[in-house]
């Protein structure tokens, strides 16, 4: 195997450092990714992946490196993410108030707040990160604000949300006690650097397993498209929900792949007559909203015969043949 990139890094355990590797290499068309740790003269060896896709490769290859770094490893050479972001970025200051917040926040009066913000979301028919993302009450429970003045110092409350939820968030820090005070400066000289790089690069662990999610679940409905299965195969087969999947879909076929043969497949059994029905709402009333068109098509009532899921999922489908139909007509205009 030709080894084509490789870097060390290290960390402190205790009084000791330890070693470790980084390997990508080529062998016969199939790329392969390692680890190789290296502890009291031992050598222990991990294979993070083996395949013939690139990208796959590099998914793989920021999600591991990340949990890696998060636990303390850092690298001889720099770069290793080949990416432009900075540790550093604009929002610095702001990142070392959330990395405090989850490290040392108070976690009772984090699901206080949790809870409240349930019963707001519910009461005002919101969704509930419209109401306060985590990450404000995360903050909230570390610096535990009493007034409103120190309310608004927090990233994330602006004049809007003091005034409409800052009577609120009071009433469940009044009264607690806290070891810390306003303003905010402090925590940057108390949080230590190792401690904040550490949660920086767990936070970006979170990231790239959610990208290489991403990329798997693609990767599986093309190659469940390409063996020809139906539409529940494929959501077995990549835990999306059938919603998700078509939805997918949409975007697969706006970057050109062939969708045809999985919508002829689950189109076969609705009626011509009811697909040309819908075709012809299509360019009527347009297609960005299905309702109208669903009602055009079936009238008021709900459709007989089929679940009103159903309906709108073939409605999700041969809109993904009308948009392609119109592209192309434009761009041969």
């Amino acid at each position: 195997m030709e080894v084509i990139f490789m870097n060390r890094l290290s960390r402190m355990s205790g009084q000791n450092e330890e070693h470790a590797q980084l390997w990508i290499g080529e062998e016969e068309g199939a790329w392969h990714l390692g680890w190789s740790r290296y502890e009291e003269g031992d050598r222990t060896d991990a294979i993070w992946y083996t395949g013939s896709s690139w990208d796959e490769l590099l998914h793989v290859y920021r999600h591991q490196l990340a949990i890696q770094m998060g636990e303390g490893y850092r690298p001889l050479l720099q770069g290793l993410f080949h990416e432009n972001a900075d540790l550093k970025s604009r929002s610095y200051g702001g990142q070392r108030l959330h990395c405090y917040s989850e490290l040392y926040g108070n976690e009772g009066l984090y699901m206080d707040l949790c809870i409240w913000r349930r019963k707001r979301a519910a009461s005002d028919r919101k969704a509930p990160y419209f109401i306060a993302t985590n990450r404000l009450l995360r903050m909230i429970s570390a610096f535990v604000p009493q007034t409103i003045d120190e309310l608004m110092q927090l990233p994330g409350v602006g004049e809007s949300k003091a005034s409409e939820y800052g009577a609120e968030w009071l009433e469940l820090t009044n009264g607690l006690e806290r070891s810390t005070s306003f303003p905010l400066e402090w925590v940057y000289s108390v949080l230590k650097e190792q401690e904040y790089e550490s949660w920086l690069y767990k936070q970006r662990e979170q990231k790239y397993k959610q990208e290489l999610d991403r990329f798997t679940t693609r990767k599986q409905v093309l190659e469940g498209m390409k063996e020809g299965y139906t539409l529940e195969e494929i959501v077995n087969r990549s835990g999306l929900s059938r919603r998700e999947l078509i939805e997918l879909l949409e975007t697969l076929d706006l970057e050109g792949y062939d969708t045809d043969c999985l919508l002829d497949a689950e189109l076969a059994v609705m009626p011509e007559e009811e697909q040309e029905a819908v075709w012809s709402a299509y360019e009527e009333l347009g297609d960005t909203f299905l309702k109208p068109v669903l009602h055009k098509v079936y009238g008021e009532e709900k459709p007989g015969g089929s679940n009103l899921e159903q309906v709108y999922e073939r409605l999700r489908m041969i809109r993904i043949r009308f948009r392609r139909h119109t592209e192309t007509e434009q761009n041969a205009g």
